[in-house]
Order: C-alpha cells, then structure tokens, then sequence
C-alpha cells in the first residue's frame, strides 16, 4: 500500500513538475469557430467544449466558393496523457502526443514517421487570438506553416 502511495504521489509531482495539464479542460478556450481570411481563401476551425476525454473539431478551407480542404480533428485524453489526433481530407489518424505545456502554448509531438508533419503547436493570443504551427519535412526538406486565426463571434 505505501509502495502504491508513494508511486501515486511521484506520478502526481511529476505531472506538477512538467506543466501539463491533467485533464482537458485546459483547452476550453479552443471551443467555438476560429477564421483565418486570406483574400478570397478562408481556412475556419471548429471546436466542441471538452468532456473528461475529448474535444471534437473540423477544419475546412473555402476557396471562392468551394470547399478546398477538410480535416477531422481530435484533442483526447488517453489514460495519463493527451493527444492530437489530425484526419487531413478524412485519411487514417495520426496521433501527436503533448509533450509541452505553458502559458497557453501547446506542443504536440509524432516521432514515430508515421506522417511528414512531426509537430503541431497551438498558442493562445489573447481572447480572440489563436496561432497554431505545423512543422515537418517533405522529401528531406522542411517545412512550416502558421495560421493566425480570430475568434467568430
């Protein structure tokens, strides 16, 4: 019984320590529809509120009049950890683990190959600002994109 108290209280002091958030509440601010405009291109992101183990979103960009692109996203809780989980025009998911935490600022991490993009950043700026960064590599090469979105009212 000590033994499982004091593994308990380390796992505790440990997730204290590194900054990360214990359940997904931490990303309540995300719920709601985000627009990026860019001349006649507007990319708009979708959030739900949290439950214990997830949050539900889409994102889609509108070229003209048209659809252009899709994704299905996820942000849930997987026993003591919290993952992205991205559906790019709705292919196979792909999981990026939170690896860092602070001040509004969420770092989402895939080492395993299994995609070209190996990191995903969500920033909140503000209360209608949100920066989000996907980094990776494409044929050797890498690349980076940021998108500054404005809370819909």
């Amino acid at each position: 019984m000590r033994r499982v108290l004091t593994l308990g209280l380390l796992a505790l002091t440990t997730a204290a320590v590194s900054g990360q958030p214990q359940d997904l509440q931490a990303f309540a601010w995300l719920a709601g529809l985000w627009e990026l405009r860019d001349g006649r291109r507007v990319v708009q992101e979708q959030w739900t509120t949290p439950t214990a183990n997830s949050l539900i979103g889409m994102s889609r960009t509108v070229t003209g009049d048209r659809t252009s692109e899709f994704e299905f996203l996820r942000i849930e809780k997987r026993g003591n950890d919290i993952f992205y989980v991205p559906q790019p025009g709705g292919r196979p998911p792909v999981s990026f683990k939170l690896t860092s935490s602070a001040d509004g600022r969420f770092i989402f991490e895939n080492t395993t190959g299994e995609d070209r993009v190996t990191r995903i950043e969500y920033r909140r700026e503000g209360e209608d600002g949100l920066y989000a960064r996907v980094e990776g590599a494409q044929d050797g090469k890498p690349f980076a994109f940021d998108f500054r979105y404005r809370r819909k009212k």
